[in-house]
């Protein structure tokens, strides 16, 4: 699966050759036009990398980054025309990891975000061995342990595990359980979550996964 790339610009220009350049290097590209609706795009699936402007309607960018560094490590580029010291301090501040001023070089914003994207793979590969409490989940060897004893769980289990532990802190509706887990969204299937997440339970612990009353769910925190 290509990567997929989240691009929040309330300027449609910028939008359309960042949308034309990402598309045509084969990446997966989503679009919106301000703060709010694109943090509710981002909540909606995966993706690899965010291009994020900061003066923008509705919420700004540092606040969508604050937002996103609350549920997520995905990657941020801020794209900006502030270019003021105060304003990449902000950025850097809320662990942006990357800060690219306008007017831009689109080979510069090609390049930046292959770097970026090449840094989070190196350091995704590094970190095959995800740990919680007394749970390891090798996703190498597709193994987990609990207190250092092997759990067998089935696919879907395994991957409602990996989902969790990868995003700490971040909560999941049902929806976006069944899109990313499963790969389709169909209310009908709820009740298969709910199950799942029974299951999980059982297996490694009623206290691993938070239910938030009418969100969904996440892992507990240490």
């Amino acid at each position: 699966m290509s990567e997929r790339i989240l691009i929040i610009e309330d300027e449609a220009a910028i939008q359309a050759v960042l949308y034309e350049l990402l598309t045509s290097q084969g990446y997966e590209v989503v679009v919106s036009g301000d703060g709010l609706d694109g943090l509710a795009k981002f909540r909606e699936q995966y993706f690899s990398l965010v291009l994020l402007d900061i003066m923008m309607p509705k919420i700004d960018g540092f606040t969508v980054c604050e937002a996103i560094r609350r549920e997520s490590s995905t990657p941020v580029i801020m794209l900006t025309a502030l270019d003021e010291e105060e304003a990449q301090i902000r950025a850097f501040e809320r662990n942006a990891d990357d800060y690219i001023t306008k007017p831009f070089s689109l080979k510069l914003v090609l390049m930046r975000i292959e770097a970026v994207l090449r840094r989070c793979r190196e350091a995704k590969a590094s970190k095959d061995v995800l740990c919680h409490r007394n749970i390891r989940l090798d996703a190498t060897g597709h193994a987990v342990w609990l207190d250092g004893d092997p759990v067998s769980l089935t696919p879907i289990e395994y991957n409602l595990l990996e989902l969790f532990l990868r995003n700490p802190g971040r909560v999941f509706t049902r929806d976006n359980l069944l899109n990313q887990v499963w790969g389709y969204a169909y209310a009908g299937d709820e009740k298969a979550v709910n199950i799942h997440i029974m299951n999980l339970r059982r297996k490694l612990g009623n206290a691993l996964i938070d239910t938030i009353r009418g969100v969904g769910y996440r892992l507990a925190k240490d």
